[in-house]
């Protein structure tokens, strides 16, 4: 939590409660449901929280905008992102019941008002949103052709944060931000939040 508060100083006192909350929920659920590695879980703010707002030093999002993020499992990087930007609406997708129950329950013990669960699987999902985010992709090309259909026309893109270099996407333009340029831990070195513009039309 410390280095949430380090790297983030202007957080709200709201916000820093719900950040300080975190823990112990998904401490909670992490016993009932695997979503975050046990062996990984000491690490729990630096390489899940942190991580996903590595997004906020890059982008900013407007209120109103809307926000999908697909393959949210237990709400990463949705639920760090909707705190950060309780103004901005957040619709967390996954195709698996018991995480988006899970998400469900987080969003409420935090009062999250801005974020709401779709299960679904994102080839069967058609809304549109001001961007997409995704983390821990297997197939990013895969990605980028189910989720270029779910954004709006214009300014929307495709934000995800990545462990490495990505290699060239067709018919897409692709900006890449090192974390490790906002972020001084080890961990992220390697790790960049890239921007993905797909050709709408």
């Amino acid at each position: 939590m410390e280095k949430i508060l380090y790297y983030f100083p202007s957080l709200t006192t709201r916000q820093k409660e719900k950040f300080g909350l975190l823990y112990d929920i998904f401490l909670f659920w992490n016993k009932q449901i695997n979503l975050i590695s046990r062996k990984d879980f000491p690490n729990f703010y630096e390489h899940h929280v942190l991580h996903s707002l590595a997004i906020a030093k890059f982008f900013s999002f407007d209120p109103k905008q809307t926000i999908l993020d697909v393959g949210t499992g237990g709400g990463f990087p949705g639920i760090p992102l909707a705190i950060f930007f309780p103004e901005t609406q957040f619709f967390l997708l996954d195709s698996i019941q018991k995480k988006m129950m899970v998400v469900d329950d987080i969003a409420k013990r935090l009062e999250l008002k801005n974020v709401k669960t779709v299960r679904s699987r994102i080839e069967e999902h058609k809304k549109q949103y001001d961007f997409v985010t995704g983390r821990a992709v297997k197939n990013l090309p895969q990605f980028v052709e189910w989720t270029k259909k779910n954004l709006k026309s214009g300014n929307s893109s495709i934000i995800y944060l990545s462990g490495g270099e990505i290699d060239a996407i067709s018919r897409t333009t692709i900006k890449s931000f090192s974390i490790s340029s906002v972020f001084s831990e080890p961990f992220f070195e390697t790790k960049k939040v890239i921007q993905i513009l797909p050709y709408l039309h």
